[in-house]
């Protein structure tokens, strides 16, 4: 079954860190870090070892903020 992670941290490298909070459907915590890396990577030019995660808890859907996961979790 698809769970819904949100995953926080920090990217370190410029002279402050810049904090994220992301959410992700996934079906293990290890997918939804894997997802993190690869966007972070694509979109920001971040280095993996610059990606500094902090805490992956499961949420229940309704708790989602992305709009994207919310429309997503509708559908079904």
């Amino acid at each position: 079954m698809i769970k819904v992670y949100r995953i926080t941290g920090r990217i370190l490298g410029k002279e402050e860190p810049m904090f994220f909070r992301k959410e992700y459907r996934a079906l293990k915590k290890e997918d939804a870090l894997e997802y993190l890396y690869s966007e972070m990577g694509s979109k920001h030019h971040v280095k993996r070892t610059l990606v500094k995660v902090e805490k992956i808890e499961e949420i229940p859907e309704d708790e989602a903020k992305d709009p994207v996961i919310q429309s997503i979790t509708k559908m079904y």
